[in-house]
């Protein structure tokens, strides 16, 4: 009889102390190599697009769950899919990113509920908050791969005023639209 009550309170004490132990997420490295961020920027007569590329980052994973992760975008990197110079070199000027103060934009998760991804963005050493949907995947390989398709930010929270019609009444058909969009594949592993 004494053997199964110590038992049983053994028992319960392991049980007990593993409720009150938290594993730690795991924090997976993006390949930079392997992904991608697009751009799409609208104005009134049409569009560019292009890419920019990851300087590194982090996706924390706690089993089969994003829970966090920190990435940083290295501005000077700005490509136009046409191959404008002088509109990569718009962009990187001050009326735009201003890359010679600002090299690097980040983006920092802050929460995932369900396909919902928020985080804080700073562009220009000004960070605010940004929700999107995204597809994260826990592969059999290993991997985690993240694709968020259609990310809206507007440029003016950030400072970008060039060309906004929100602060430039007469612009016209110069007119920039205050949103870009943005489009993201990582794949990061351990």
């Amino acid at each position: 009889m004494k053997l199964k009550i110590s038992s049983i309170f053994l028992l319960v004490a392991v049980v007990s102390l593993s409720a009150f132990t938290t594993i730690k997420p795991v924090a997976y490295t993006v390949d930079v190599a392997k992904s991608t961020i697009t751009w799409i920027g609208k104005k009134v007569t049409g569009s560019h697009n292009g890419t920019i590329s990851l300087q590194s980052g982090t996706l924390n994973v706690d089993g089969k769950k994003v829970t966090g992760g920190t990435f940083t975008i290295d501005m000077n990197s700005i490509k136009d899919a046409d191959g404008s110079a002088k509109l990569e070199g718009h962009l990187k000027a001050d009326d735009f990113f201003g890359t010679a103060k600002f090299p690097t934009a980040t983006f920092v998760i802050t929460k995932v509920a369900g396909i919902n991804v928020t985080g804080n963005l700073t562009i220009k050493g000004i960070t605010k908050p940004v929700t999107f949907p995204a597809t994260i995947t826990v592969n059999a390989d290993g991997t985690v791969s993240a694709l968020a398709g259609k990310i809206l930010v507007d440029r003016t929270k950030y400072d970008i005023r060039y060309g906004s019609k929100s602060f430039f009444d007469s612009i016209g058909d110069k007119a920039i639209d205050d949103n870009f969009e943005i489009g993201v594949k990582l794949v990061a592993k351990k």
